[in-house]
């Protein structure tokens, strides 16, 4: 199927270069010259280093530290791109900060999730491609087509592949059980629920009880993105009240903010599984810390956008996903 725009472009940001130069091997493209930098007064600077004229260009661009800055590159090099005559213009978030924020759940309170949709779409993007949204509906805030993927799938291929005899998949929370059953289905596995009570935006939650057992069982948590590590450590130490005999943590997004290193290490989790969505730090590097490359996925789809071909087919065409310490 030919493609229905001119040359395929990849440029990246700051937020995850490593990222980006995997999904340009796997394509099997070098990445396009750009250069993207903050002047002495903080404000952003993006030059496009070649012609993108009617070309399909794609920019990948995870919402990681700096949130804020990451989020403004991106729309700086969308709008360059646009000013540069180029056919279409792609942005591929790995990962969708302020994705929690997709909801009024308070008196006077924003809904940033859709802020930043509407951002990106008046910057001149004309699709997005993300991975593991927090939240489904956050696709319908933007008026260009959205392609969610997931990485469950490469996720619960590793923990096929570990053999676990008798694995029970747990969600931290009653939201993510949608989750979490579908990855139970991937591993022949049965299904928990830990209920819990989040108490205020401190990012503390008060756990209250178990729905179903783990006695006997190895404990695999599953959830879309661990930040402070307040709930999946909590949820871990549930397990092993309740007789688990080990237990494992599975997500696609690595925030590990604030003491999020320090709780794991102490957790009794014995592997953390995660992807490379967002960069992770040497400082943030533990032995029990598995991150999978999500680079044959993303390249994948891009070059299935990039022909018209179907997104929904990536994940089956994608090379065997290695993992990385």
């Amino acid at each position: 199927m030919s493609g229905l725009y001119d040359e395929l472009t990849i440029f990246s940001g700051n937020s995850n270069p490593d990222l980006s130069n995997e999904i340009c091997s796997y394509i099997d493209l070098p990445p396009g010259r750009i250069e993207v930098f903050p002047f002495s007064n903080e404000n952003i600077f993006v030059r496009i280093g070649e012609s993108v004229r009617e070309n399909d260009a794609f920019v990948i661009q995870s919402f990681s530290t700096p949130v804020s800055e990451s989020i403004m590159e991106l729309l700086i090099i969308i709008d360059t791109l646009k000013r540069a005559s180029a056919g279409r213009i792609t942005a591929v978030i790995p990962y969708y900060g302020y994705g929690r924020t997709d909801k009024k759940d308070q008196p006077r309170v924003p809904i940033t999730a859709r802020l930043i949709a509407d951002m990106i779409t008046v910057a001149g993007a004309n699709r997005v491609l993300t991975v593991d949204l927090h939240a489904g509906q956050i696709q319908g805030f933007f008026n260009i087509p959205v392609d969610e993927l997931t990485a469950m799938g490469i996720v619960a291929r590793y923990f096929q592949e570990k053999r676990l005899s008798n694995p029970v998949v747990v969600s931290p929370d009653l939201g993510n059980t949608k989750r979490a059953r579908n990855f139970a289905e991937e591993l022949d596995a049965t299904l928990a629920i830990i209920e819990k009570r989040r108490i205020g935006n401190a990012d503390k939650s008060e756990t209250l009880n178990l729905i179903g057992s783990v006695a006997g069982c190895q404990a695999v948590l599953v959830d879309d993105e661990i930040d402070t590590a307040g709930s999946i450590t909590q949820a871990a130490q549930v397990c092993i009240d309740n007789g688990a005999t080990e237990v494992y943590a599975a997500a696609t997004h690595a925030v590990l903010s604030g003491p999020a290193i320090q709780r794991l290490a102490v957790s009794p989790i014995r592997e953390v599984v995660v992807t490379n969505t967002i960069p992770l730090p040497p400082e943030k590097r533990l032995d029990k810390i598995t991150v999978l490359s999500i680079a044959p996925l993303l390249g994948e789809s891009i070059q299935r956008i990039h022909t018209g071909a179907s997104v929904s087919l990536a994940y089956r065409s994608t090379q065997h996903t290695r993992g990385l310490r």
